[in-house]
C-alpha cells in the first residue's frame, strides 16, 4: 500500500454516528462528546476507514507538560488554546497497514493547525496526549517523533472540577508544530493574531493583595460623605478585574 494513498480528513456530519459507534465498540475509553474546540478525524484508504482520531482542547492542568514548556503560570491560561490534545486514537480492526499509526500521526501533524485556524480562528503550536502505561507504551507516538515529558499526577477532570483522588498516572507526550514553540509559549507577550479573545493571566492571592499598594499614593477626589471603601482597594479590585 502506497503511504501517499492514505488520507486523513475531518469526519463529515453524516458520518458522526458511525464514528461514535466505532469508538464505543473498539476503544477502551469509548466515544467522547464533541464539545467546544474538537475535531474528529478519520484516516482512509480507497474509501476504507483505517483509523480514528479525536483532537480537543488542552488539559487545563498538566505539571509535566508545563515544566517542559517552562512558561510562567501567570500567562499559561492565555496560551492553552494554542495546544491541542489528542484525546482518542484508534486503529480499526482489519487494517493491516505497516506503520499505520505513525503515518496517521504524521498526516495529523501536517494539517491540524490549519484546520484549527479554519474552525476556531487560531493555529496550534503544540500537541499533547496521555498514554495509559497499563495498556500501551506510546510506541507509535515515539515513532512519530513525539517527546515523552513525564507522567501526570493521575487526577482527572470531572463535572465538579478535578477528582480529589489520584488515579493511574499517564505518560505525557508532546509534539511541537512550530520550531520555536516553547520559546513563543513562554514569551512575555503574544502576537495579537494568536490571541483568543481578550488576553488573560492568572493572579495569585499575593498578587491580588499587593494591588492596592500600587494605588496608595493616588489622591482621593471623592467627598467624605458616602465614601464606603478606600480608594486603593477600589482601584485594586478594578485593576484585578481588567487583568
Amino acid at each position: 500500500m502506497n503511504r501517499h494513498e492514505i488520507l486523513l480528513r475531518p469526519v463529515a456530519r453524516e458520518e458522526e454516528a458511525r464514528f461514535k459507534a466505532l469508538l464505543d465498540a473498539h476503544h477502551y475509553l469509548g466515544a467522547v462528546a464533541k464539545i467546544g474546540h474538537t475535531i474528529w478525524y478519520v484516516a482512509t484508504w480507497q474509501g476504507q476507514w483505517l483509523a480514528l482520531l479525536v483532537m480537543g482542547a488542552a488539559a487545563w492542568k498538566c505539571a509535566a507538560r508545563d515544566r517542559w514548556i517552562g512558561w510562567n503560570r501567570r500567562y499559561q491560561y492565555d496560551r492553552l488554546h494554542l495546544i491541542g490534545n489528542n484525546t482518542r486514537f484508534l486503529i480499526l480492526p482489519g487494517a493491516p497497514v505497516p506503520n499505520l499509526a505513525s503515518r496517521v500521526l504524521a498526516l495529523l501533524e501536517r494539517r491540524v493547525s490549519a484546520d484549527w485556524q479554519g474552525h476556531f480562528g487560531h493555529p496550534l503550536w503544540l500537541l499533547e496526549t496521555f498514554v495509559d502505561p497499563r495498556r500501551f507504551q506510546g510506541t507509535c507516538y515515539r515513532a512519530a517523533n513525539w517527546l515523552p515529558v513525564g507522567e501526570s499526577r493521575g487526577f482527572r477532570r470531572t463535572r465538579a472540577g478535578y477528582s480529589n483522588r489520584p488515579h493511574t498516572p499517564k505518560r505525557v507526550f508532546v509534539r511541537a508544530l512550530i520550531a520555536d514553540a516553547r520559546a513563543r509559549l513562554c514569551a512575555p507577550s503574544l502576537d495579537p493574531r494568536s490571541h483568543q479573545g481578550a488576553p488573560t493571566m492568572l493572579l495569585t492571592a499575593d498578587h491580588m493583595r499587593s494591588l492596592p499598594q500600587y494605588f496608595a499614593d493616588v489622591p482621593d477626589p471623592r467627598r467624605g460623605q458616602g465614601r464606603r471603601h478606600p480608594l486603593p482597594a477600589a482601584l485594586g479590585m478594578a485593576a484585578g478585574a481588567v487583568l
